[in-house]
């Protein structure tokens, strides 16, 4: 079941978050910017209130969240409902899937990736970025999770367990950027976006589709 709840009570503190940390959320939007063209044929998975399909020109979204919906609507991204395990769209529609802070919301992770590789063309590529559970955010956000109406029902994984997952749904050429380099409370500006990782505490990482090994 789609984790939902929270961002139906709470989504007027989940937009307050991106007005409070407006330089960490700008370095983790900078950060995905590297992996999306303008003007792609992208769709986002999760894409909750909208915060990075608006200015990333992503027309599609998907979100499970009426609520989130209402608000990406607003922010001009032909948001649909749905889950990630099971997308209402064709097979290799896209040439982008992004996923940005919701793979640790996902019920199902292996399924939304093969997911993800079904609605991609044949060389498309799947964004995403997370926070690394092993990094200094990603440590501090599971030692407090029973205190987050958010994170309190997530899943945290580390940038060696997603490539696993990429890599068994068939996903390959992956490329890693990061950013967010110390602790949200003192980010003033913009953190700068550096190659590969375990540095940074977002991470972000394009892998191609494949040929379905079954196809």
């Amino acid at each position: 079941m789609a984790k939902i709840e929270p961002f139906e009570l709470y989504y007027d503190k989940y937009e307050k978050w991106f007005e409070e940390n407006r330089y960490a959320y700008l370095s983790e939007l900078e950060a995905v910017r590297h992996f999306i063209p303008k003007n792609s044929n992208c769709m986002e998975i999760g894409v909750g209130s909208g915060r990075f399909a608006s200015p990333l020109k992503i027309k599609i979204g998907i979100e499970p969240s009426q609520k989130m919906r209402e608000l990406s609507r607003e922010k001009g991204v032909q948001t649909v409902g749905g889950v990630a395990e099971k997308l209402p769209f064709n097979n290799m529609q896209f040439d982008y899937a992004l996923m940005v802070t919701t793979i640790c919301f996902l019920d199902d992770i292996r399924a939304s990736i093969k997911e993800a590789h079904r609605v991609l063309k044949l060389g498309g590529m799947i964004v995403i970025g997370f926070v690394d559970k092993e990094s200094l955010v990603g440590e501090k956000y599971a030692t407090n999770k029973e205190n987050s109406v958010f994170y309190k029902m997530a899943t945290f994984y580390s940038v060696n367990e997603i490539i696993y997952f990429l890599k068994l749904a068939n996903f390959r050429n992956l490329k890693f950027k990061q950013t967010i380099f110390r602790d949200l409370e003192v980010i003033k500006e913009v953190e700068p976006v550096k190659k590969g990782y375990s540095e940074g505490s977002f991470v972000v990482v394009s892998a191609e589709r494949q040929v379905n090994k079954l196809s």
